[in-house]
This record gives C-alpha cells, sequence and structure tokens, in this order.
C-alpha cells in the first residue's frame, strides 16, 4: 500500500506553479464588483452632466 504521510513528506511544488502563483497574486485585475461601480459612477456622471 501508498504510505501518504511519507509520500506528502516527499512532495515539493515545482517552481513552474509557484511562478505562476505570484504572477495570478501580483496581477491588479478587475472583477465584476468594480465593473459595475464605474458603470453606475460613468452613468451617474453623464445624468449630472445632462440637467
Amino acid at each position: 500500500m501508498i504510505d501518504f504521510e511519507e509520500e506528502l513528506k516527499k512532495f515539493h511544488p515545482s517552481l513552474e506553479m509557484e511562478d505562476v502563483e505570484d504572477a495570478i497574486y501580483n496581477q491588479d485585475v478587475t472583477d465584476l464588483a468594480d465593473v459595475l461601480v464605474r458603470f453606475v459612477k460613468d452613468a451617474n456622471e453623464e445624468g449630472l452632466g445632462e440637467g
């Protein structure tokens, strides 16, 4: 049988995955909430300028 505890001790994540993780976490990604806030803000500014 496989000794999972022993196998986990041998495990080392690949450097490539760590690089990918850093790239993902260090990006300034706009999420849906940011898009909606911007959309509402722009709509309000346009509405105020027309009145």
